[in-house]
C-alpha cells in the first residue's frame, strides 16, 4: 500500500525580501520567548535582520560546533532551561538545526515539553524540513554520530529568503547543495516512482543542476552577485530545490551515501556536507542494481548508459566543475582508518550496506578504497 507520512509543520514562507517581516510574525506559529541558536560567523545577519524583529527574544546561544557533539547539546539545553526559553529560532545550517532539534527533544525528556522551532536556514541540505537529527556521542572509546527521528522536533515554521545564503562560505553552500541532492536520490530507497517524494525530488534535482551548472568558479556568492553572474532568484531556486529534494522526509530512509557520511563526519571529523560530494556519485553506481529503474525519474538523456550511470556522471561533473572535494584523501584522515570506517558501517548500518548486493561486505571495502 502506498502512503505519505506527513510532519507537523505549520508554515513555510519563501521569497525575496521577506526575512524581517516573517521573523516579526513567528509568534503566530508558537514561537514565544525564543532562544536563538546560531554561530559566530552569522552574528551580523542575526544582529541586523533577526534580533531587531524577533519578539520576546531572550538571547542567543552560539557554542555550536559541527557534528552536534553531545556536550554542546547539553550546554544548549542548560542555556534554554536557565533562561526559561519557550522556543528556539535556529539560524544556520544543518548542525545548528540538528542542535535545535536535539535540545527540543531533550527538553521534552527533562521538562515534559518540546520546544517549538523556527528555522532560518543558511545552507541547502534541507534539514529544516525534516524530523531527523544526529548527536555525536563523545564519551565512548570512539566518537559516533547517532541518528534520531522525532516528529515533534520538525521546525514549526521555516523562512526561506536568498539573503540568508548571501554570505554562506562558498564551499559550504555548494557542498550542501550536493547533500540536498543526496536526499533526493537516497529518498528513492523505499518508495516507488509514483510517490510524491519521487515527483518532487526529480524536479528539485533538476532545479539544483540548472543553477549549479552555470555557477562561477572561485568567487564568493557576494562577488558573483555584484558581477551579475548569479542573481538572488538563482539563490532562491537553490533554496526551493532543497525543499523539493526533501519534500516528504518522514516517508524516506537514508542510504549508504548518508551513512558513510555519518561515520566520516561524526567519528572522523570530515565536514558533513562535503561527505556527499565524495560519496553520492560512487554510491549511486555501486547500488545501481538495488535501485533498478527507479532512478529513471531523474531523467535519462542517453541511450548508451543506464539511468544510474548517467545520474552519477551528472552529479560527479557538477562536483568537479565547482571545485568541491571528491576524495577522502583531500582531508586529514589516515588511509589506514578505512578498515575502521568499514567496521563501523557494517556494525551500525547493515541494511544500508546490504544495498550493495551479494558480497556486500567485500564490495563496501572496495568502495571505500575507491573513495580515497
Amino acid at each position: 500500500m502506498n502512503h505519505l507520512n506527513c510532519l507537523p509543520q505549520d508554515g513555510i514562507f519563501w521569497g525575496q525580501h521577506i526575512l524581517q517581516g516573517a521573523v516579526a510574525r513567528l509568534g503566530e506559529h508558537g514561537i514565544h520567548r525564543p532562544m536563538t541558536f546560531t554561530v559566530e560567523p552569522l552574528t551580523k545577519l542575526y544582529q541586523e535582520c533577526v534580533r531587531p524583529n524577533l519578539k520576546q527574544s531572550i538571547g542567543s546561544f552560539m557554542e555550536l560546533p559541527a557534528h552536534v557533539p553531545d556536550v554542546a547539546v547539553q550546554s544548549g539545553l542548560d542555556a534554554c532551561l536557565q533562561a526559561g526559553a519557550e522556543s528556539i529560532v535556529a539560524l544556520g545550517g544543518g548542525s545548528v538545526l540538528d542542535a535545535a532539534k536535539a535540545v527540543s527533544h531533550l527538553h521534552h525528556e527533562k521538562a515534559g515539553r518540546y520546544l517549538p522551532i523556527a528555522a532560518l536556514p543558511t545552507t541547502l541540505s534541507g534539514s529544516e524540513f525534516s524530523h531527523y537529527f544526529g548527536i555525536t556521542e563523545t564519551d565512548g572509546p570512539e566518537k559516533f554520530k547517532r541518528s534520531y527521528a522525532v516528529r515533534e522536533t520538525v521546525p514549526k515554521a521555516v523562512v526561506i529568503d536568498p539573503v540568508l545564503v548571501f554570505d554562506t562560505p562558498r564551499a559550504l553552500l555548494l557542498s550542501s547543495a550536493i547533500k540536498g541532492m543526496d536526499h533526493a536520490v537516497e529518498g528513492m530507497r523505499k518508495v516507488t516512482k509514483e510517490h510524491p517524494h519521487a515527483i518532487m525530488a526529480a524536479s528539485g534535482l533538476e532545479r539544483f543542476l540548472k543553477v549549479l551548472q552555470k555557477w562561477p568558479q572561485a568567487m564568493t556568492t557576494r562577488e558573483a552577485l555584484d558581477k551579475g553572474l548569479v542573481t538572488p532568484d538563482d539563490l532562491l531556486q537553490l533554496q526551493l530545490a532543497a525543499w523539493q529534494c526533501y519534500f516528504s522526509p518522514a516517508s524516506v530512509i537514508y542510504g549508504l551515501s548518508h551513512r558513510i557520511g555519518h561515520i566520516l563526519g561524526g567519528t572522523f571529523g570530515l565536514p558533513h556536507s562535503a561527505t556527499s560530494c565524495i560519496t553520492l556519485a560512487p554510491v549511486i553506481r555501486a547500488c545501481a542494481d538495488f535501485y533498478g529503474d527507479k532512478l529513471e525519474i531523474f531523467g535519462t538523456h542517453s541511450t548508451q548508459t543506464n539511468a544510474a550511470t548517467e545520474l552519477a556522471d551528472r552529479i560527479a561533473g557538477v562536483v568537479s566543475s565547482l571545485g568541491l572535494p571528491d576524495r577522502i584523501g583531500a582531508f586529514d584522515l589516515d588511509k589506514a582508518k578505512l578498515p575502521e570506517v568499514a567496521r563501523l558501517l557494517k556494525k551500525n548500518y547493515p541494511n544500508e550496506v546490504a544495498d550493495l548486493g551479494n558480497n556486500a561486505s567485500v564490495k563496501l571495502d572496495a568502495l571505500l578504497e575507491s573513495l580515497w
